[in-house]
């Protein structure tokens, strides 16, 4: 086979701008680059100087799709600096509006983004022309995840309710219990959607990952936990650092992070999956069973698959919340700032997202430092387009773009999140 290269300079049905370089010479791939050309945006420059108590909402500002992810994260670590812990019905709260979250985002990628690609269709247009109960379904289902959002948070895309100790406003019992006949349509019409999808047809391509996660043995993690993988990881979130290591490769505008020592790992929704199973409901268990996924899962065209169940289960811990809810006598505990460093982590739809913040005793943001699941992952798809190219490699050009892109959409990857910092190297004669 002569040399050839090939380019994907768009990616679609993506969030952010990227592209993709193959170079192949005879018939052996020689690279991949998953090419990030979205501007860096400079989040933690931003926030240096500024009030701790401004961390919440600027760092929001980073996506437009999960952004409880990043309000929730700064948040735990400027209570960790201020010793300040929220738990009861503040806590449930914020646990109920990250379930929004995961709804609205998994359900928008595996419907609008991922699903189009087992019809070998260029949208999700041409899905509701052939299955338009499933996408009105899944409409449906993702507006029920945005109405929770509204609900706590004031509105679906950056939400202004949240604050460091709580809310600025907590829900009356009525105004969440409103939610539950739809929640409870959703969490049904999620079980059927997941059945539909099963019968997908799902390329035989297996990976022997390393996943981590966020992992608590009283619940499936969401808000915290410990840092733990399948090959022996098991820190606290402030050891993140000491265990994952960012670099700057050239095709990038986002930081790539791997394993210290170890190379890269998976983290997402599979990741939560094959470390934390023993935590979902039993109705999520049933019907990742139902839907022919095991105790395990590796193969990473399955993926639309391990998000459906996370939908299941959002759902019903939704319900659960909603159900036990009792007011709080205050929307939020004070937090008083203190000099110190703190560190947060949450499970975002994508996986870990990690916030550590140095503060002064004013409260001003002396440093900061936060790592989007995108960033962890980039090394990790790279590596799967590799093996995935060489094992297809006599495939057309334009099959294995497409089989290319596919592979790409499998992780949802949230470009425009990872684009936050540039290291600029001059050299000078």
């Amino acid at each position: 086979m002569k040399n050839k290269t090939l380019k994907i300079d768009i990616l679609a049905r993506v969030e952010g701008e990227g592209g993709l370089k193959l170079k192949i010479s005879n018939g052996i791939v020689k690279d991949v680059q998953l090419k990030i050309y979205e501007p860096p945006r400079f989040f933690e420059a931003f926030l240096r100087g500024r009030d701790f108590r401004e961390a919440p909402d600027i760092t929001s500002r980073i996506c437009g799709i999960c952004p409880i992810a990043y309000q929730l994260g700064a948040s735990h670590a400027m209570e960790e600096i201020c010793g300040v812990k929220v738990d009861g019905q503040l806590k449930a709260l914020r646990r109920l509006i990250y379930t929004g979250e995961w709804i609205e985002s998994h359900v928008l990628h595996a419907f609008m983004l991922n699903a189009p690609d087992f019809f070998e269709a260029g949208s999700v247009i041409h899905l509701a022309q052939v299955y338009p109960e499933v996408v009105k379904n899944a409409l449906r289902m993702k507006k029920a995840g945005n109405e929770i959002m509204v609900v706590l948070g004031g509105r679906e895309i950056h939400p202004i309710n949240l604050r460091l100790g709580g809310f600025y406003k907590v829900p009356k019992k009525r105004e969440l219990r409103a939610l539950l006949e739809e929640i409870k349509w959703s969490k049904q019409a999620a079980v059927d959607s997941l059945m539909f999808i099963s019968k997908f047809e799902f390329p035989e391509f297996k990976q022997n990952y390393e996943f981590l996660a966020l992992s608590d043995p009283d619940e499936y993690a969401i808000l915290g936990g410990r840092l733990v993988s399948n090959c022996g990881i098991n820190l606290p979130i402030n050891e993140y650092d000491n265990c994952l290591v960012e670099e700057h490769v050239p095709h990038s505008t986002a930081l790539h992070s791997h394993l210290r020592g170890a190379g890269t790992c998976l983290l997402g929704p599979l990741a939560r999956y094959n470390l934390n199973f023993e935590q979902l409901t039993p109705l999520a268990k049933e019907a990742a069973f139902n839907a022919g996924l095991g105790r395990h899962c590796y193969n990473p065209f399955k993926s639309i698959l391990v998000r459906m169940v996370e939908v299941i289960y959002a759902f019903e811990e939704a319900e659960r919340i909603i159900e036990a809810y009792e007011e709080p006598d205050s929307p939020a505990i004070e937090v008083n700032p203190r000099a110190g460093t703190g560190y947060g982590a949450t499970e975002a739809p994508r996986g870990i997202c990690y916030h550590r913040y140095t503060i002064d005793d004013n409260g001003i943001i002396l440093d900061s430092k936060i790592v989007a699941p995108t960033s962890v992952n980039q090394s990790r798809i790279e590596k799967d387009l590799w093996d995935l190219v060489q094992a297809n490699v006599g495939l057309t050009d334009e099959k294995l773009k497409f089989f290319c892109e596919r592979a790409i959409r499998n992780y949802d990857p949230c470009i425009s999140c990872s684009t936050h910092f540039l290291t600029v190297d001059i050299e000078r004669d």
